[in-house]
């Protein structure tokens, strides 16, 4: 009988726990989807893929490197914590333009630009080093992509 209230506690906690998780993120969306959409306009790239790629890096805004230092992306640089490994930016959108300016300067640029196939995007991303686990990586950004409807 013991086993199973903590069983049912866990069980809830899950629950509970995704759906703040699936809150949370709907929320990020809600308040990035603008900045997105006016650089995929700017830069061709699909604004499914930035804002995936933020909520991924950036655990819907709730990581360190997001809080502290305005990165969504994980972008590495310098910055004025010194305690990080990761650039800071002025502000969200600083880091959002970073990400495209970075995007757009690499080879796949040229071979995507203006294609709203968001897993040739996903696909040519992982294969350019952008993460160290690129198939766990693929799978995290296509299953937020295909949760949220990012495609539409």
């Amino acid at each position: 009988m013991k086993n199973s209230k903590y069983i049912k506690v866990a069980i809830i906690s899950f629950f509970f726990f995704c759906f703040t998780t699936a809150n949370a993120q709907r929320s990020y969306i809600e308040d990035h989807k603008n900045i997105a959409t006016e650089l995929s306009k700017q830069y061709g790239i699909p604004s499914s893929i930035i804002l995936a790629i933020a909520i991924v890096e950036s655990g819907a805004g709730t990581s360190k490197a997001s809080k502290t230092l305005n990165n969504h992306f994980g972008i590495v640089g310098k910055n004025d914590v010194n305690t990080s490994r990761f650039k800071s930016f002025n502000s969200v959108r600083e880091s959002y333009e970073a990400f495209c300016r970075m995007l757009s300067r690499k080879k796949l640029y040229n071979q995507l630009k203006d294609n709203n196939n968001y897993n040739d995007w996903v696909k040519a991303i992982a294969s350019s080093g952008y993460s160290t686990k690129p198939n766990e990586w693929m799978k995290k950004i296509n299953s937020t992509i295909a949760k949220f409807g990012l495609q539409k």
